[in-house]
């Protein structure tokens, strides 16, 4: 259910899929977004590690889609919250639990344990990282909801396309994507695979979810 959620949380829900925008330069990042966008991801991360992340943050949310939602991740310090907010981000994710409180935008702090998750929910986080959740695997996920059903989670790091069903099986309401998605594409890689890759993905999540 996602009635309870803020607007730009509850479109990630339903969507299935953030991807995730990371290379040493955000040079590439329209170029891959509108490939995305085209293919029907409609929310974009673009990390703070890439040179230019908010410069492109604002450049995206200038030239995509209405609908489409752009937001700020590797977002460690309240400085890099409020620099991303200022350049339009419309929301923040975290890989660790602590540096997002009192944002204007939804916050999606990154956590690992039973604790962490709890702890994030608690603080009031309408979306969980579980970051890194390629070593964890789906059947991870599927025994933390059992006691905290009400937790939203988004599993991110390390999810490859192939584990995409499984992790919605298991209760995932959206997945992170970056490398396995993403490739090389910000990087000049081909632009058609990415394509491809794209509606592998989406349609991976319809399948899953119904």
């Amino acid at each position: 259910m996602t009635d309870s959620l803020d607007p730009v949380s509850a479109a990630i829900v339903d969507s299935g899929i953030v991807a995730v925008l990371r290379a040493p330069t955000a040079a590439g990042f329209a170029a891959v977004a509108d490939v995305l966008v085209a293919a029907g991801i409609t929310a974009l991360e673009v990390t703070l590690t890439s040179a230019g992340a908010l410069q492109a943050i604002t450049e995206l949310r200038d030239r995509l889609p209405a609908g489409t939602i752009v937001g700020a991740g590797t977002v460690l310090t309240a400085a890099d919250a409020t620099a991303a907010v200022d350049a339009g981000a419309s929301f923040l994710v975290s890989p660790v639990l602590d540096t997002l409180a009192g944002q204007a935008v939804p916050c999606y702090p990154g956590a690992f344990t039973p604790t962490e998750v709890y702890s994030a929910h608690r603080a009031g986080a309408p979306l969980i990282k579980l970051f890194p959740a390629g070593g964890l695997g789906p059947g991870y996920l599927k025994d933390l909801r059992g006691p905290l059903p009400q937790v939203k989670i988004m599993p991110t790091g390390g999810v490859g396309l192939d584990d995409i069903p499984a992790w919605i099986r298991a209760g995932a309401a959206a997945v992170g994507l970056g490398g396995p998605l993403i490739g090389d594409a910000a990087d000049g890689g081909d632009l058609n695979e990415l394509a491809d890759r794209a509606k592998r993905a989406v349609g991976a999540v319809t399948s899953a979810r119904s």
